[in-house]
């Protein structure tokens, strides 16, 4: 039988409450456990002497029966003097998983597309500045010559349409 010191949950919801239990391995988390050597209070400061208790006779006599702590007890156990507590060094652990792969690869698919649309689109937009400008070139040029050709010819009069009748009808003709 695998015997295991480890934290059991307690307290109400948002209210966390440890207790540090000694339970059989194959135990649900906060099922039956064989015996109860201390208790954790996440909520009080750091400093707080009530943060964490272990009983260190207990937890001495289960370590010498096989008993082995999870990571977090391992560190209360390191700090009381108990155990042997050493960081953990697990490079794997931050690396993303197979999905997170295939996320990040087509994340980058779509952003070379977006990229490539983009340098499309201000291409286009230089094309089309240029196409506009060589277009009033073109009109100006026009404008010049036909400025040009109007300065050349010799003026012509143009009818007058709205010319005032020199004679008026008998009709029209105001009474004296």
């Amino acid at each position: 039988m695998a015997l295991k010191i480890r934290l059991a949950r307690h307290g109400s919801k948002k209210r966390p409450y440890y207790r540090v239990v000694v339970a059989d391995a194959r135990s649900p988390r906060d099922g039956r456990y064989i015996d109860h050597i201390g208790h954790y209070n996440p909520l009080l400061a750091k400093t707080d002497e009530n943060r964490v208790h272990i009983d260190p006779e207990k937890a001495k006599a289960w370590l010498a029966k096989g008993a082995r702590p999870t990571e977090r007890v391992a560190r209360f156990l390191g700090a009381a003097g108990l155990w042997e507590w050493k960081h953990g060094n697990n490079p794997i652990k931050g690396k993303p998983g197979a999905k997170a792969l295939e996320l990040i690869e087509a994340r980058k698919g779509k952003e070379e597309a977006r990229k490539a649309a983009e340098i499309e689109a201000k291409e286009a937009a230089k094309e089309a500045a240029a196409a506009a400008k060589v277009a009033a070139a073109e009109a100006a040029e026009a404008e010049k010559v036909a400025a040009a050709e109007a300065k050349a010819a010799p003026k012509e009069e143009a009818p007058k349409e709205d010319a005032p009748a020199a004679e008026a009808t008998p009709e029209e003709k105001p009474a004296d």
